[in-house]
């Protein structure tokens, strides 16, 4: 029987590992250096972790650990810390030392050549610029401070290594998880293009998908339970909280409320729908954020005056209910918010799977009409096509 080996990168709190895992292959090795994460992988699993930084871990290491050797790995997955790449960020790209791990994972990747990997990331990944080209890398001078040319970087990498690249921006609630949370997903292959898996789920369950799951099917059952663990919302949140109701937020309130209890933020442009944000049942979790009671990424159960707890937390992101979180509340909901959904990381593992075992076609993606995302120019194609006409045509170079 084949083992599937599989390596894991920034492991975190192993919700991509356990998705891979439900989909057949087998975690052998763990690289994380949070203290607090690894310790939730050790008292999981018997997985053998390497609690350092990737920039001081050799490759030869991580295969030691693991117990095989180069020719034994199937796949390699990870995604490198999105910090530098957030939307959110400033987006030093590689400049920042953070950006550095982007070259890690690709490092290892080069090292063991897996026949497969997969690697995920934020939305931001896309737009981000590669601002400071390092000398061995002088050929991509010509495309430093183009908005998407950290990510061309990566690919046109991966390429020459023999790998075919699938890329899309995932929407994570298609794909039966009941959260709205969209990830960039890079499949690599040393062969064939893998398709993108087709969505299961859509809003309305259109063209014979499912209906996305929601809040409730997820956590309605732990509505009244008294054993759950959470951080307190704010004092100066809570007057402003006691009069929504499930599914408002500030825009709800009446004007000279709205004003003070926005401060501030109430003249800044966008939609601010983070903001004094009572959850909906009936509709998936927007996405998780690392704490729960921020300003303006409020996330308060649609029928209690609290947050979400990490017990709901952990259910929303699928982790099973016996997974064991190490560490103090403020460190494990960043543990489950920084996490991959499993129902994700299950969804592209069986997609891989389903190749190996000559079941995918080259024209599924073509037969596919749910978006895998609310955002265009986000999928492989399309994203090659805008980034050569950003760069004058350079698509010869993708």
């Amino acid at each position: 029987m084949t083992a599937y080996n599989t390596i894991s990168l920034f492991s975190g709190a192993m919700g991509l590992d356990l998705g891979i895992e439900k989909a057949g292959f087998k975690i052998r090795v763990c690289v994380e250096k949070d203290k607090w994460a690894a310790q939730t992988i050790r008292a999981n699993t018997s997985i053998p972790v390497i609690e350092r930084d990737i920039n001081d871990v050799h490759t030869d290491e991580i295969l030691a650990a693991a117990g095989i050797g180069r020719q034994d790995v199937t796949l390699v997955i990870g995604g490198p810390p999105c910090q530098t790449f957030s939307t959110a960020g400033k987006q030093k790209g590689f400049a920042d030392f953070r950006g550095n791990v982007m070259l890690q994972y690709l490092r290892v990747v080069r090292d063991i050549l897996p026949e497969f990997f997969i690697m995920e990331n934020v939305r931001g990944l896309q737009s981000a610029k590669l601002n400071s080209v390092p000398a061995e890398y002088a050929e991509y001078e010509p495309i430093k401070d183009v908005k998407g040319s950290a990510f061309h970087f990566m690919v046109a990498e991966f390429r020459k290594l023999g790998y075919s690249i699938s890329h899309a921006l995932l929407n994570a609630a298609n794909y039966g998880v009941p959260e709205k949370r969209e990830r960039i997903v890079v499949i690599g292959h040393r062969g064939e293009r893998v398709p993108i898996p087709s969505p299961t789920h859509s809003e309305n369950g259109e063209l014979g998908t499912k209906k996305w799951n929601t809040l409730r099917s997820c956590i309605g059952d732990m509505e009244h339970r008294t054993d759950l663990h959470y951080t307190e919302l704010r004092k100066r949140s809570r007057p402003y909280m006691k009069i929504l109701k499930e599914g408002q937020n500030w825009r709800n309130q009446p004007e000279d409320m709205a004003m003070q209890a926005m401060g501030k933020a109430y003249f800044l442009s966008g939609g601010k729908t983070g903001f004094l944000r009572q959850l909906k049942f009936d509709e998936p979790s927007p996405t998780l954020v690392t704490s729960p009671t921020m300003p303006a990424t409020l996330l308060c159960h649609p029928t209690q005056l609290r947050p979400l707890s990490i017990e709901e937390y952990a259910r929303i992101q699928q982790f099973p209910d016996s997974w064991t979180f190490n560490g103090r509340l403020e460190t494990i909901y960043k543990q489950i918010g920084n996490a991959v959904h499993v129902g994700l990381g299950q969804a592209v593992g069986q997609q891989i799977m389903r190749f190996i075992n000559g079941q995918t076609s080259a024209n599924e993606e073509a037969r596919n009409n749910i978006p895998h995302s609310r955002y265009k120019n986000t999928k492989y194609r399309d994203f090659a096509i805008m980034f050569g006409q950003r760069t004058y045509n350079l698509t010869k170079t993708l």
